[in-house]
């Protein structure tokens, strides 16, 4: 597993490096404790793929979709659901299948239904307004 110490400052440098880790992974989960960093993170991803959007946490729509030339990115944020059937009724598995990079915040509200393979990654907060952690791996 890949550890970094990180300076928020540098994080658009870290996203581009761990997606250029994982050319052919499109599935990502991003594990961390509230404020982490994994919003921020998933900003970053999303730039570096092509979008323009305002990207912002999904909290109260579940899924958020962003416009890139190519394909949708698709970004989830499971904090407020309480079963993981709640993903299934979103259609979920449609989304994962659908080859198109998918982003999972709060992934422990629906492990069960996460697919084989996929990138784990796990922020963690080292100085609030400045530093983090990040770990990451293939799970397969």
């Amino acid at each position: 597993m890949d550890e970094i110490c990180f300076d928020l400052e540098n994080i658009e440098e870290l996203a581009r490096d761990v997606l250029s880790k994982y050319p052919d992974e499109r599935i990502f989960v991003l594990y961390g404790k509230m404020g982490a960093g994994k919003t921020t993170l998933v900003k970053s991803f999303c730039k570096i793929l092509g979008s323009n959007d305002n990207i912002k946490s999904p909290t109260f729509s579940i899924i958020n979709e962003y416009l890139t030339i190519d394909q949708p990115i698709y970004h989830f944020d499971f904090y407020r659901i309480k079963e993981p059937y709640e993903a299934l009724d979103i259609g979920i598995y449609d989304y994962f299948s659908s080859g198109s990079y998918c982003f999972i915040e709060w992934p422990d509200k629906i492990e069960e239904l996460l697919p084989e393979n996929y990138v784990y990654i796990y922020l963690e907060d080292i100085n609030k307004d400045t530093s983090r952690k990040i770990k990451h791996k293939v799970i397969h």
